[in-house]
Order: structure tokens, then sequence, then C-alpha cells
């Protein structure tokens, strides 16, 4: 049957639900673990260098393109995975011995390599899955002594009970953190995702926490702008005139500033709460159960890790109100400035009003001579005509005629003024 043509990211779009796969693990074995920090290029070089190791075994590299790879390299099983701003990688090797932390998997490797790994490391850990068929109640105590220098653990029964696992949370002196599992049956399945989820959920504890130093910085920060604010807004309440246009320059530098801590901070705080979702997930995943006199991941985490991402929170928030507090003000200021400036105009406005008016006055009053001198010239022309006429014999008096002249010459030169104004009234509207 032929089908209509394939959307250009259906395949891609699929294959993402399949990406990552937790590997099957079989214990007992050794695990380590690598999570770095790495911008654009240590991206690239990340996968370059994965593609070199997978080279060195005589096995087929990532394609081109690729964000994750799992490959056996004979002493070790291989996963990379590639994300938005970190890159993992994890060795499983096969095998424990009496301290599987002596002999970690990241031995099997060679140490040029991993010493060559671009970016910053942000987990580093060794764990270890035990096969533990009759499953006794663990001696947390005992195994801290063995494995974890006495520190106290902390761990529960997950999976339903089909394994327990421990950890203390801290890096020790070798620059690993190290965690436990003990398997009372897990599947080779459930063993594989129960080692990712514990794995993924110290890495983006970490991730998760890596916004609180930002917002300790960022507090300190916003006490300073929370004060410009309230200095600018209690001098606006008897500002006048002149000091609005200085207030608002004030209160301008002041949303620049916030603006500029909000675009330095608002991925981190953003990525920070995604992160601590996804914590909180991998922790639902893995179905504790309590043992007596342990605390559970779940509650180590909700006591050690919440309270630093509620602050996050509420310095995100905080920085959000002091933007719009800003804003609101500089809007108040602004149509304070505005309406200043509106008074300025209409009084510039009636000035040029009365001024207008006085030169009309000033006009008129120049009209008027004008049809005063204007009259006075054309009866003075008449006069002479008229005296020139009567010395040549004519029969009327000039004076008569003058003076009959003067009201019939002005009147005509009012009318035409008159006119005149109409027609420029006209085109001006």
């Amino acid at each position: 049957m032929r089908l209509p043509a394939d959307h250009p990211l259906r395949q891609d779009l699929n294959d993402e639900v399949h990406a990552r796969p937790a590997e099957a693990l079989r214990g007992p074995a050794r695990i380590s673990y690598l999570a770095l920090m790495t911008d654009l290029e240590e991206r690239a070089r990340f996968r370059d260098a994965v593609a070199d190791l997978a080279r060195r075994r005589q096995v087929a590299p990532p394609p081109a393109g690729a964000t994750h790879f799992s490959a056996d390299l004979g002493p070790y099983r291989l996963i990379w995975e590639q994300h938005t701003e970190f890159s993992r990688v994890t060795f499983i090797a096969p095998g424990a011995g009496e301290d599987p932390f002596a002999e970690p998997a990241l031995r099997l490797v060679p140490a040029e390599w991993v010493a060559a790994l671009p970016g910053q490391i942000v987990v580093a850990a060794h764990g270890a899955l035990i096969p533990d068929a009759q499953g006794p109640a663990p001696d947390p105590d005992r195994l801290s002594a063995r494995f974890f220098g006495g520190n106290v653990l902390t761990g529960a029964s997950i999976v339903g009970g089909a394994a327990v696992a421990l950890t203390d949370f801290r890096v020790g002196a070798d620059g690993f953190s190290r965690f436990f599992i003990l398997d009372h049956g897990m599947t080779p399945w459930q063993a594989g995702r129960a080692v990712q989820r514990l794995l993924e959920m110290d890495t983006y504890r970490m991730l998760a926490l890596m916004a609180l130093p930002a917002a300790r910085r960022l507090a300190g920060q916003l006490v300073g702008m929370e004060q410009k604010l309230t200095e600018v807004t209690t001098a606006l309440v008897s500002a006048g005139e002149a000091d609005e246009p200085v207030l608002l320059d004030r209160l301008t530098d002041l949303a620049a500033e916030v603006e500029g801590r909000d675009a330095e901070t608002r991925y981190r705080f953003s990525a920070s709460n995604a992160y601590w979702g996804l914590v909180q997930r991998r922790i639902v995943e893995l179905r504790e159960v309590r043992i007596e006199g342990l605390q559970t991941l779940s509650e180590f985490i909700e006591r050690r890790v919440a309270p630093g991402m509620e602050t996050v929170r509420a310095i995100a928030a905080r920085q959000a109100a002091l933007a719009q507090r800003v804003a609101r003000a500089t809007q108040l200021l602004s149509t304070r400035v505005d309406v200043t400036r509106e008074q300025q105009n209409q009084s510039v406005l009636n000035a040029m009003n009365r001024r207008a008016e006085l030169q009309l006055r000033l006009q008129q009053t120049v009209e008027g001579l004008s049809l005063a001198a204007i009259t006075y010239y054309v009866v003075g022309l008449i006069g002479s005509a008229a005296n020139g006429i009567y010395t040549a014999g004519g029969g009327f008096d000039p004076d008569l005629v003058t003076g009959i002249a003067i009201p019939i010459v002005a009147g005509l030169g009012w009318v035409v003024l008159q006119r005149a104004r109409r027609k420029l009234r006209r085109r001006e509207a």
C-alpha cells in the first residue's frame, strides 16, 4: 500500500522516545560515571573523543550528529550521552571482588583519554551492583565502615523491594562519590533502569543547585536595586517639574540594571526548575520503601536540596516583582512628565494665540492706515484732475468733486479689502 509522504520530522520524533535507553545489567558489576558541563565546541570534541575510544577497540564510532552511543569495548561497556549543556559517559565492567571500589570500571579506560575529556566535571561517581539473592536486611554501619569511610548513609529499598540502594552523597578524597546496590532479584532491565535513575537523580540534583550561587549573589544586588527604587518613588511624591526628568533618568538606569540581571539569570533559574522536576520524577520512579534506621533518598533530597530550590524560586520571583514595580514607577513618572509637557505645550499654544491676536489687530490697524493712505492719494489724483479740467474752462467746482470722491474711494477700498480677507479665510479653511 502506498502512503502519503512522511513528515520530515516523523522518524526523528519517533526515535526520540527510544533515545538514551537503559542498559541491561547483571551483577556483580562495577559502574563509573562522569558528567561534565560542556559548551557547543566542547560537546563536539567530546563526541570525537568517544569516537576515538571506540576506534581504539575496533568498534564502529557514533555516527555524525549522534547524541547518544553505547558499545561493548571488550573489558567494559561504554555509554555516552549528550545533553543540552552537559555530556556524560558511563563505563560498566563485570565483576566486583571483595571491594568493588578498589578497582573501579574507570581503571580499565586509558588514563590519558579520561584526562583529556573536555568540559568541567559536575558529577563523578563509582557504583557497585552486588547480587544478594537472600536479601537480608543490610547493615548500614558495616557497609559504611567498609565502603563509605564511616559516613552516615542514606538509602532505601527500591524497585518495590527488589533491591537496596545506599549512598552518602559525599565526594571522596579520590574525587568520586559512591553508591552501592544490593540486588535481591531484579531483572537485568530493572537493574539497568535503577542504576540509570540513581545516576540521573544525582546529576540533576547538582544541575538544579547550580542556580543557588547565582541566586545568593543576586539577593544582595536586589537589596541595592530595591533601595534605589524606594528612593525614587519617595522623591516622586514631592517632585516638581524640574525634578521629573532627573528621576526618569534614574528609573531608566534602574530598569536597565534589572533587565541586565534578569538576562544573566533567567536561563539558569529556568533550567534549575526543570532539573528539579526531573530529580523528583526520578525519585518517584525508584519506588522507595523505607529501611528502618535509614533516611530515604527522597527525604534526604527534600531536606537538603528543596530549601535551596525554594531560595532560587523566591529570588526569581523577587526579581520579577522588582521588574514589575520599576515598570509601574516608570510608567507613572512618564505619565507625569507627559502631563507636564502637555501643560507646557498648552502654555506655548496660548502664547501663540495671544501673539496671533495681537498680530491680527496690528494687521487690521495697518490695513486701516493703508486704506486711509490709498484714499488720500486717489482723492488727491482726482482733485488734481478736477483742478486741471476747471482751469481749462470746466463748469464745476474742483473742491466739490474732491469732497464727493472721498467717501466713494474709501468705500470702494473697504469693499476690495473685505473681499481679499474672505478669499484668504476660504483658503485657510
